[in-house]
Order: structure tokens, then sequence, then C-alpha cells
């Protein structure tokens, strides 16, 4: 079966983090995205600690679409530098696993 990947980001606001979550979808790169907000970030950037209040982005996807995925986050994320960081997903449900692989390749496997 094909190995299954939650991509997170994080972004700035929620107007911000629903657009990208929607390109994601309709762009076939993300079978459903989960926003969080309200996440505090603490962290150094260019020699100084900021914090911020941030929402993060998971994306369900298939770790054939990691490439892909990373890198149209890249074009599209507001940050210079943004995290885009996947976890494997190590167990599913085999009915969810065929959905996100049919949603994200086309394919019922």
């Amino acid at each position: 079966m094909t190995e299954l990947l939650l991509v997170m980001t994080s972004l700035p606001d929620m107007e911000v983090a629903k657009a990208l979550a929607r390109r994601l979808i309709d762009a076939n790169l993300a079978a459903c995205v989960q926003l969080q907000s309200g996440v505090q970030s603490i962290y150094r950037w260019e020699g100084r600690i900021c914090e911020e209040q941030e929402v993060v982005l998971v994306a369900k996807t298939t770790a054939g679409q990691w490439t892909t995925i990373s890198d149209y986050i890249k074009q599209n994320h507001p940050y210079d530098v943004p995290e885009i960081i996947a976890h494997p997903i190590t167990h599913s449900d085999p009915d969810y696993a065929r959905w996100v692989i049919a949603e994200t390749t086309g394919t019922t496997n």
C-alpha cells in the first residue's frame, strides 16, 4: 500500500491558511486539510526572539506527493522560510487510506 503522510506548515492567520488549504485540495495535492488556530509560536529569527499567534495546517497526502506538495507550499507561502515538514502515517484504516490515495493520485489501491 502507498505510504501516507501528514504534511504540516504554519501560517500567519486563518484567512491565509484557508486559502492555501483550498488550493491544496483543488490541486489534488491533499485529500483533507485541517487547520488549528491559536497556536503560539516562539522562535528566533534574524537574531531576535519572536512570539506570534499562528495557524497550523495539516494536510493528508501520499509520500509520492511529497516533492510536489512541499514545492507548492513553499511557492504559495507568505513566509521567507516556511516550516514544511512531514510525518509518515504508520497505521490507518484501510478505507481511509484508499480514499487519501484516490484523492491525491487518481488511483484506487
